[in-house]
């Protein structure tokens, strides 16, 4: 059994509580699988305990999708995953590989078998089952789409499978993958989906969820038409910018609002807190005592002289995305951090915490103003230059910064991929965005990048259990 959970993560379906109020269930005692899948609320807490390894799985999102990019270093903390991810030199046996690896496929058992387990689901008892069909899906089509831009080619699983079955799961081509489930299981979602949720429910995949995750696989797949189409159905939906930047980052009021597309959700003081607040902190006791942020100070994440360049001094995000060498006091004045810690820190995920590593910080995982500039960028792409310019130019308005107009097409691509950087540092998308767009070596060769570089090494105890190098190969370079 250990070498099988090893192998590919594949685990018994346990019911464990997530976050926030749709996902704040107590734990259920241990029982047999073919027990659980009866009733209507058996199959929503089996959504759910997907839900909560998500939840586990994105505390280190970032070492990916930010660290690994130019707009975040490590300006103190150089013996851990976040700085090997930063500096290029994350082995094939660093246990974020394999707990990454573990937490995707423990996602995808997880909605396996309640795809399988609910086919024959009595309808009349299990009430809202095209819903947790739907969501399955969208939870599935997900975590195949962080792994294939993670990892590249990976075991290609949609129904449960034994111990003999696993050792035979060699790597599919992410092509596969992308067609075979990441897309159609999207298209299902989107179809099954609700537009909004109410009440306790609020805070599940919607349909807008899984057609802007959708447009972002279209564009990270290059598929500029579709992705149009797709990106312009979410404009439809109801969504708005809220009017002030910083209250996307203010934990005091509701992270539900207009912006709002999906996030991974966490809720301090019940043991689901993310550890944003902590991990990206200066460690400045006097600072932590200004923001009254209690517990350890791990100070990852600082922002890069580079992030820093690019911002204008009108620039409404500024002060929120990046700050350095210290910080306002009580008393309004300003005050030098230590030399010995991080002098530069992003202030997105600051909020009051009352215990270490339970913050109540959300990570967006997508937000309109993302969907507007994949959009703009998807319109750019299609030779349709000029209907682009409104849909950047909101993100910049609500910036306070003048919009553009009469820009060519390459002049647009640029405008736009400079645009994303200022938007949505800090929240998972800049190592993305430069693979996608084929500007990752060229960006990062002088930070150690080499040019196979574009996904992870493998988990080595993956390759060691499999022991098969022609049904289950190492990434290229990490031999």
């Amino acid at each position: 059994m250990k070498k099988l959970l090893n192998l590919v993560a594949l685990t018994s379906l346990l019911m464990v509580s997530c976050s926030k109020e749709f996902i704040e269930i107590p734990p259920v005692a241990t029982v047999s699988v073919d027990a659980l899948y009866k009733t209507d609320k058996d199959f929503q807490d089996a959504v759910v305990a997907s839900y909560n390894t998500l939840q586990t799985q994105y505390q280190d999102f970032w070492i990916y999708g930010d660290a690994r990019g130019d707009d975040s270093r490590q300006e103190v903390v150089k013996t851990d995953p976040w700085y090997f991810s930063d500096a290029f030199i994350l082995s094939s046996d660093n246990d974020l590989l394999k707990t990454t690896w573990r937490n995707y496929y423990n996602i995808i058992n997880r909605t396996n078998i309640i795809l399988a387990k609910i086919e024959s689901a009595d309808a009349a008892v299990v009430t809202n089952k095209p819903r947790h069909i739907a969501e399955a899906k969208f939870l599935r089509a997900f975590a195949y789409f962080d792994l294939v831009r993670i990892f590249g080619d990976v075991p290609l699983l949609t129904k449960p499978v034994t111990t003999a079955e696993a050792y035979t799961q060699a790597r599919e081509k992410a092509d596969k993958i992308y067609e075979e489930v990441i897309i159609k299981d999207l298209l299902d979602a989107e179809n099954g989906l609700p537009v909004k949720y109410t009440g306790a429910d609020v805070g599940r995949a919607t349909k807008g969820a899984a057609k802007a995750i959708l447009g972002r696989v279209y564009m990270t797949r290059k598929d500029f038409v579709k992705a149009e189409t797709k990106l312009q159905e979410v404009t439809t939906l109801g969504y708005s910018l809220l009017p002030n930047y910083n209250d996307l980052f203010d934990y005091t009021k509701n992270e539900h609002h207009n912006e709002y597309i999906f996030d991974i959700e966490y809720e301090e003081g019940i043991g689901e807190g993310s550890v944003f607040t902590n991990r990206f902190f200066p460690n400045s006791a006097a600072m932590a005592d200004v923001y009254g942020v209690k517990g350890g100070l791990t100070e990852t994440n600082s922002p890069s002289p580079g992030l820093f360049a690019i911002f204008t001094a009108d620039d409404k995000r500024k002060d929120i995305t990046v700050q350095k060498d210290g910080f306002i006091d009580k008393t309004g004045a300003f005050v030098k951090l230590p030399s010995a810690t991080s002098q530069a820190y992003t202030r997105k995920y600051i909020t009051p915490v009352g215990t270490a590593n339970d913050s109540r910080a959300n990570w967006k995982v997508i937000r309109y103003a993302d969907v507007l500039l994949l959009y703009a960028e998807a319109l750019n792409e299609n030779g349709k230059t000029a209907q682009a310019l409104p849909f950047i130019n909101q993100v910049r308005t609500r910036a306070g910064l003048t919009g553009y107009s009469n820009l060519a097409k390459d002049e647009l691509r640029e405008k736009i991929y400079l645009e994303r950087r200022l938007e949505l540092s800090f929240e998972g998308v800049r190592w993305f965005d430069l693979v996608r767009t084929g500007r990752a070596f060229d960006t990062l060769k002088s930070l150690g990048m080499k040019e196979y570089m574009t996904v992870f090494a493998v988990p080595l105890g993956q390759i060691q259990l499999m022991n098969n190098r022609t049904l289950f190969p190492q990434n290229p370079g990490y031999e």
